[in-house]
C-alpha cells in the first residue's frame, strides 16, 4: 500500500519555501531596512507613525508595525522594542531568519495573543 505524503512533507522533500514564511520574513527585512533609514524619512513615519483625527467605528485596522510585533512574538522575540532591535543589523537578522525557518505545530492554539515575560 502506498503512503500518501502530506503537504509539509512534500514541501520538505522538494525544499519549497512556505509562502507565509517568505512573506513574514520579507516584511521583517523591509521593516528593519526602513527603521535604519532614520526618523526623518517619510517611509519611516508611515511605518511607525500614528494617524491623527477620528478613527472609524469598529476594530482598529492592523498596521505594519502590529504585524512585525506579531511575527516577533511568534518566534519568541518577546515584547521588547522591535525598532531598537532592528537598528542592529546583526541582531535583527536572527529573528528574520528564524521566521523564515519557523514551523508552527498544528495544535499550537492562539500563541500570538500572549506575550512571554522573562
Amino acid at each position: 500500500m502506498e503512503k500518501k505524503l502530506h503537504t509539509e512533507e512534500l514541501s520538505d522533500l522538494y525544499s519549497l519555501p512556505n509562502i507565509v514564511r517568505v512573506v513574514k520574513s520579507r516584511r521583517m527585512r523591509w521593516a528593519g531596512h526602513v527603521t535604519r533609514m532614520g526618523e526623518g524619512r517619510v517611509v519611516y513615519k508611515v511605518l511607525v507613525g500614528k494617524l491623527e483625527g477620528k478613527r472609524p467605528l469598529g476594530r482598529p485596522r492592523r498596521r505594519w508595525a502590529d504585524n512585525i510585533k506579531m511575527d516577533l512574538q511568534e518566534v519568541g522575540g518577546g515584547c521588547g522594542d522591535w525598532i531598537e532591535l532592528a537598528q542592529d543589523r546583526d541582531r535583527w537578522r536572527a529573528p528574520v531568519s528564524t521566521v523564515m525557518n519557523f514551523r508552527v505545530p498544528k495544535k499550537a492554539g492562539n500563541f500570538l495573543t500572549s506575550c512571554r515575560t522573562n
